[in-house]
């Protein structure tokens, strides 16, 4: 065991002296006469920690900057922290809970400076947003995009195995509910309480067995059973 190595090892002894020091891992020369010296961590609970001494050797004269605990490979650690507006997922909210935007939230433009799309807004905005009319703010194209790719491309898109086998496609089904604004060439609200679908937006494009248009299949005659492989049904009678 070097000098430096036996200098960090009585400093660890000394600011510990509980036996949770264990055998020497090694040593990385971190920056000219700036070492840092690795001892096996004996903490329960701590396997694959290791004890870090930050050492500086200036010609004949070691100094101890400092000691941490550092986790090692093997170690079990937390896992990375993870803000909480990243945490909550669709659903999440309950009653009483709130979750503002974000100040920045691409999705969002002031009502002023873009319309809904449908030619019913008020004319004059500037006017608008001096006497408060209107909401205060609308969906930006970037909002009503992202809305559309997630709509399109999830249960109520026509990319689902019970749309592909429907009878028809919801832009032509009767309970079909016209939405209005820019995304009402794609999507529409299904009104029709059978439907999977009932009360949430569908895409033009999606389907359901539920279709208006759907009629009852009628087999043109009986099937014929074939002939039973073990009969239980008809009585055999044998003479003696």
């Amino acid at each position: 065991m070097s000098t430096v190595t036996s200098h960090a090892r009585a400093a660890l002894d000394e600011s510990l002296d509980d036996g949770t020091v264990g055998d020497h891992l090694g040593t990385t020369e971190e920056a000219p006469g700036l070492l840092t010296e690795r001892f096996a961590c004996l903490l329960p609970g701590y396997r694959g920690w290791y004890w870090a001494v930050s050492v500086c050797v200036l010609d004949d004269h070691t100094t101890v900057n400092d000691i941490v605990l550092l986790p090692g490979d093997e170690a079990i650690v937390a896992p990375a922290w993870t803000p909480y507006r990243e945490r909550i997922r669709p659903g999440d909210l309950g009653p009483g809970d709130v979750l503002p935007p974000e100040e920045d939230d691409i999705r969002l433009v002031p009502a002023w400076s873009a319309g809904d799309g449908d030619g019913t807004g008020v004319v004059d905005r500037h006017f608008a947003r001096e006497i408060g009319l209107g909401r205060e703010w609308v969906l930006s194209l970037e909002g009503r995009e992202d809305a559309a790719e997630r709509w399109y491309e999830g249960d109520a898109g026509p990319d689902t195995p019970i749309a592909k086998q429907a009878p028809g496609v919801c832009g032509t089904c009767g309970f079909l509910v016209s939405l209005a604004g820019d995304l009402s060439d794609r999507f529409g609200v299904c009104a029709n309480k059978m439907a999977n679908a009932d009360g949430r937006v569908v895409a033009l494009t999606h389907g359901c067995g539920a279709h208006s248009g759907s009629r009852p299949k009628r087999s043109s005659s009986a099937s014929k059973l074939p002939d039973p492989v073990y009969d239980t049904i008809s009585v055999q009678v044998e003479e003696f």
